[in-house]
């Protein structure tokens, strides 16, 4: 479309985040510059201004507009939100820039290399990758407690090294100097509450339907996609690829003006791959049939950087230095 369209990119952060390797450059470190891969050439394989970056925080959408803090509003004819969600750091940072996430990194490898006794709070994909039977992670040394809640105390666990007590809901005490919290996402959809706040759920995800529209038909050209959308998709890249694919051809749809039928998305199998320790990962994928069986594998070809290379020749083709 770019021949009647101008497509812009409106991200806060001046680098694409490779958040899949944040828990890993959180604790290993001469890595994580590679965390943060520039936009200069993601978009070079399109044509000549097909699509621009705008660096920038939007705070508020409108029917045909959206503001951004400190700045002018950008006109949009069509919006897709993809915003995605927050994690605790160092799921997510609190930084906007490469030097501050490289410094954050730096700070939080020497907090957990001076650490002995450290407590991981959740069992998700930035937690505990898998059950005390597996064998991966009884050969990590890792103790998992399930069926128990951790109860946080009111301004957090401390930071500074001393020692305490994480108590559980059972009545049980965990010994520990550093408490990593891994308990989940929190939908970034805050900007959306100016336009259509019947359209965010209450727990802060955006409603669409299958075409990946608001669920408010009073905008059709607004849709919302990947982890900030509330669709039957599991939360991942896999299928945020997919509603993508959908969202753009069904842009094109209505701008054809044609009264096309718009593509609906199309549920898919929950699966998940985790990294056990540096070189080690598992695999899972269960099945779309109800009687079919869940396909599990460990794999054993992990890379200390986390398979930097590949990241950074898909969305940075021709640059190969990762300190830019």
């Amino acid at each position: 479309m770019h021949g009647t369209h101008r497509t812009i990119m409106i991200e806060k952060n001046t680098h694409f985040n490779n958040l899949f390797a944040f828990p890993r450059y959180a604790v290993v470190p001469k890595y994580e510059h590679r965390a943060f891969i520039p936009y200069t050439t993601m978009f070079s394989h399109l044509p000549p201004d097909a699509v621009s970056v705008h660096r920038g925080r939007v705070t508020e959408i409108h029917p045909d507009c959206v503001l951004l803090e400190g700045e002018a509003s950008i006109p949009y004819e069509y919006l897709v939100v993809a915003t995605g969600t927050r994690l605790t750091p160092p799921g997510t940072l609190p930084t906007d820039t490469k030097p501050e996430g490289i410094a954050y990194f730096q700070a939080h490898q020497k907090v957990v290399k001076n650490a002995q006794k450290i407590v991981i709070v959740g069992g998700g994909a930035n937690g505990v990758p898998a059950r005390d039977r597996a064998r991966a992670v009884a050969e990590l040394h890792v103790n998992v407690v399930l069926n128990d809640r951790v109860r946080i105390p009111t301004g957090g666990f401390p930071v500074d090294g001393s020692d305490f007590a994480v108590e559980l809901a059972s009545g049980n005490r965990l010994a520990a100097d550093l408490v990593i919290m891994a308990t989940g996402q929190t939908p970034n959809s805050a900007p959306l509450r100016t336009l259509a706040p019947g359209a965010i759920t209450p727990a802060g995800y955006i409603s669409v339907l299958r075409t990946l529209q608001l669920t408010d038909p009073a905008y059709p050209r607004v849709f919302a996609l990947g982890d900030v959308a509330d669709t039957t998709h599991h939360k991942a890249a896999r299928p945020a690829e997919h509603q993508a694919v959908v969202v753009a051809e069904n842009i094109r749809r209505l701008a054809d003006g044609k009264g096309k039928p718009l593509e609906k998305y199309k549920d898919q199998s929950r699966g998940i791959h985790l990294s056990l320790g540096i070189k080690r990962s598992v695999f899972f994928d269960s099945p779309m049939d109800p009687d079919g069986e869940p396909v599990f594998k460990i794999d054993e070809d992990g890379t200390p950087d986390f398979d930097a290379d590949r990241f950074w020749r898909t969305k940075a083709p021709g640059i190969t230095d990762y300190y830019l």
